[in-house]
């Protein structure tokens, strides 16, 4: 991790470089700090200063460590999240993004139902249907969303993905059918379906996900803070 001048200035750099590209694009994208393996201190060198509102946590472990209720920090989960994990985050958490099986939607209900609260949650995609990353088909979706209706503590409030590693020009055409995908999510709003958020992009693709990916959400980390701790 870098020291906290340097933190400090490049989330301040990356900030002005979203304000241009979301200025270009016509729309406003909010950053949500990717703060795996980081310590806690970073959060509350964040939260201290007012750097940024939103973190996001891949591993339920490292967010029960990291969280603070008194902290003012939007938490979220952005990686894969195990259904016998639901309970450590069920009423903390401000957006689930990875929701794509049943089977965790079953237990966020069961979680949220016994609090009396809505879960927000993004759908993620697998665009390059790779088997080491989790995430519902691109042609499964449709039938998906339609499977989440009778959840009545769930929200669909969007899409996630984290895209394949290829070189550019492939990677345009990934979001630019993630793009397509969210259009489609959005005009099938409706019941518990209210998508307002496209989450793609990371420290090395956020220009993309923006421009062509539709993007008004991306999850940096190494840009802002340095090569993980690990």
């Amino acid at each position: 991790m870098l020291d906290e001048a340097a933190i400090e200035n490049n989330i301040r750099e990356f900030k002005e470089k979203i304000h241009r590209l979301a200025a270009g694009a016509g729309r406003e994208v909010k950053i949500v700090a990717a703060t795996k393996t980081q310590p806690k201190s970073l959060l509350d060198f964040i939260a201290g200063k007012s750097l940024l509102a939103d973190v996001g946590e891949n591993r339920v472990q490292e967010f029960v460590e990291k969280y603070d209720e008194n902290s003012g920090l939007n938490y979220h989960i952005i990686g894969q999240l195990q259904s016998n994990k639901v309970k450590y985050v069920a009423g903390k958490v401000v957006l689930i993004h990875s929701l794509d099986r049943y089977s965790l939607a079953d237990e966020i209900e069961k979680q949220y139902a016994k609090r009396g609260i809505i879960s927000d949650c993004l759908i993620e995609v697998n665009m390059g249907s790779e088997i080491s990353k989790g995430g519902v088909d691109p042609e499964e979706l449709s039938a998906f969303v339609e499977g989440l209706r009778k959840y009545s503590h769930i929200r669909v409030k969007g899409l996630m993905s984290v895209m394949p590693n290829v070189e550019t020009t492939i990677l345009i055409g990934y979001y630019k059918k993630f793009a397509s995908l969210f259009a489609r999510l959005e005009r099938e709003r409706g019941g518990n379906v209210s998508p307002d958020i496209c989450s793609c992009g990371m420290s090395n693709d956020y220009a993309p996900a923006i421009e062509y990916g539709g993007s008004n959400m991306v999850r940096p980390g190494r840009v802002l803070f340095g090569a993980r701790n690990l």
